[in-house]
């Protein structure tokens, strides 16, 4: 099979019939009649489902995988990628914000450079100033935190060798941070400007964000770790250059400095940071203590459309 379109559901209805259409004939401009759409419905609560399970039994090329409840956007994708069968794959979202037609310049692209994957990077972020200020930031305090060279401002829409593909999925761990997999896995990647729409209100809240960008740095990097270390020293060293002022000014004075609030003030501080430290050891500690446990990161109940 020449290709395979891979997109999740959530919240999708509204949008199936249009995307369907649309990734269709862009599809047939690729690769022809040889290509499949698969579907991922990660436990939408509305009739996503039963939309896609009504578009396979009127296109014979739509596979519906079925996840068992929601396990979130990245297992889906994840889950999805596992579930093709093209020589290429083309990865986008299913709310249309991503336009399918990008199938044919990153395809064109794809062919003339040699490449294995072209994704898209945003020429400017859409949504409001929160919107665009938290996503921007995003990328770069994971850029500075972490040790992956992840690109900037970049799109869920890729399109994929099996090669690259068949490489990213060798990847197990069960807290799934699906841009760093997609930076670590190398091969020669390619970006192309798009411009992508702006048809609903973006799920990711500045609390998810803030929970993606925890759950990025402790995947790819030990720098909360090693920053521990270093602020552990500063810490040892500024009390110990205390130390040695109130010795010189007990010397001085012949009486002890006294001082309730700078000490009280100390306490604090040492003991907030002492918190602080043990949480980040902590976030280490409990991904740990999910990947030893090997559960599966999704489940997949049925698959819909294929023989």
């Amino acid at each position: 099979m020449k290709l395979s379109i891979v997109a999740t559901l959530y919240r999708s209805a509204q949008h199936i019939a249009e995307f369907h259409q649309r990734v269709s004939d862009a599809a047939r401009d690729v690769a022809g009649d040889d290509y499949e759409v698969v579907l991922v419905n990660d436990g939408s609560p509305d009739d996503s489902l039963a939309r896609a399970i009504a578009l396979t039994e009127v296109d014979a090329r739509v596979v519906v995988v079925d996840l068992s409840r929601n396990f979130g956007h990245h297992k889906a994708m994840m889950t999805g990628l596992a579930h093709t069968r093209g020589e290429l794959i083309f990865l986008i979202d299913s709310d249309l914000e991503e336009r399918p037609d990008w199938l044919l310049p990153f395809s064109t692209q794809l062919r003339r450079d040699g490449c294995d994957v072209v994704y898209g990077v945003q020429r400017e972020r859409k949504g409001g100033i929160v919107e665009r200020w938290t996503g921007s930031l995003f990328y770069r305090l994971m850029r500075a935190m972490s040790d992956v060279d992840m690109p900037l401002d970049m799109v869920t829409a890729r399109l994929m060798t099996r090669r690259y593909v068949a490489a990213l999925l060798r990847h197990e761990e069960r807290e799934i941070d699906i841009g760093g997999l997609w930076a670590i896995t190398g091969f020669d990647q390619r970006p192309q400007l798009v411009d992508k729409s702006s048809t609903s209100e973006t799920t990711y809240t500045l609390r998810r964000r803030f929970a993606l960008l925890v759950n990025s740095v402790t995947s790819f990097s030990s720098a909360p770790l090693v920053l521990i270390f270093y602020v552990g020293v500063a810490i040892s060293l500024a009390s110990f250059i205390y130390l040695l002022f109130v010795l010189a000014m007990w010397v001085a004075t012949s009486r002890p400095v006294s001082g309730w609030t700078s000490l009280i003030v100390s306490v604090w501080l040492l003991g907030g940071t002492i918190i602080a430290f043990i949480g980040v050891i902590g976030l280490y500690l409990s991904k740990m203590f999910t990947e030893v446990k090997q559960r599966p990161y999704t489940i997949v109940k049925d698959v819909h459309g294929r023989n």
